[in-house]
């Protein structure tokens, strides 16, 4: 055993002979015997190659590993994982960041679409003529187009520092706000009432029954009671009132059923709160009127936070 590791351990390539000891006869015989003797015993030229190339490795290469150490043994190197390639996850959150501001610029264009029309459509409404009611709209128009740059306009004023400019602006900015509610809550609450009362004078199938039953009651007692006011009169009368009452139960069911929106409101919210809230119907109307009135009227607040939020 020993014997082969010493073997292993000496290096196969030998030191290169100078010039003058080349032209030595002996040691030239040599050199032709050590350079025929790979090709007498078989070896191909790569074997040589390869055995030229491992003499230059070090020691513990050429050494078996069953004769190193546990501790010597040189461990291969492990391959490295392979990396899954995937979609780059900061573009994806630059694009989201990019699209929000787009599509709150667009929401806040729509709102103050609808808030142009809303306040033309108005203003044009209280002229008591048609060149009245055009100026109006012009007004209305102009108003609204004033609410929703302002606030982008004072902004900018304020932070390049012109604070007393901004400061206007911001007053102008209230002043055409103000001015626009009010036409949101006339608009509101005029088409509301118009739709509420064309709802609520339907002719249901239970109204037309109330109605013919009290038309009979009333044809009843008019002929008891032509000869004079005695005990059957005073039935009529009582039979009269009765189907009065049932006729307007009647209606006001219809009308109730007219606005569905504030009469699930009002379940919903007294089931949320356990009993303990009870909005009644005008409640949820007025509710629903400011929310009507405000929500066209803060485009330029939504136009605002877009842009902004483009820049950072």
């Amino acid at each position: 055993m020993a014997d082969d590791t010493i073997a292993s351990v000496i290096p196969l390539r030998q030191a290169r002979l100078k010039k003058r000891d080349r032209k030595a006869p002996g040691r030239a015989k040599a050199s032709r015997s050590r350079k025929r003797a790979p090709k007498a015993a078989g070896v191909t030229g790569d074997e040589a190659e390869s055995s030229s190339s491992s003499s230059l490795l070090p020691a513990e290469f050429l050494i078996p590993p069953e004769f190193l150490p546990a501790n010597d043994v040189v461990a291969e190197p492990s391959a490295a994982p392979p990396t899954i390639p995937g979609p780059p996850i900061e573009p994806a959150i630059r694009s989201r960041r990019q699209l929000a501001p787009v599509l709150l610029s667009i929401a806040a264009l729509a709102l103050a679409g609808v808030g142009v029309t809303i306040n033309g459509w108005f203003a044009r409404s209280l002229g008591s003529s048609d060149i009245a009611g055009w100026l109006f709209l012009a007004v209305g128009v102009a108003a609204d187009l004033v609410a929703l740059v302002m606030p982008s306009c004072a902004a900018g004023l304020w932070q390049r520092g012109q604070r007393a400019t901004a400061t206007l602006g911001w007053a102008v900015w209230l002043m055409t706000f103000v001015f626009a509610v009010t036409a949101g809550i006339g608009f509101a609450s005029t088409n509301i009432t118009d739709v509420t009362t064309a709802r609520a004078s339907r002719i249901t199938p239970a109204v037309a029954n109330a109605q013919e039953a009290l038309t009979d009651a009333m044809s009843a007692r008019d002929r008891e009671c032509k000869s004079g006011v005695g005990k059957f009169c005073r039935e009529r009368e009582a039979t009269v009132a009765q189907r009065r009452q049932m006729l307007d139960a009647a209606v006001a069911s219809v009308a109730q059923a007219a606005d569905p929106q504030s009469d699930a409101a009002i379940k919903l919210v007294t089931w949320a709160s356990g009993g303990m809230l009870r909005p009644t119907a005008e409640d949820f109307a007025m509710l629903r009127l400011v929310l009507l009135a405000l929500l066209p009227q803060i485009g330029g607040i939504l136009l605002l936070v877009g842009r902004h939020s483009a820049r950072n």
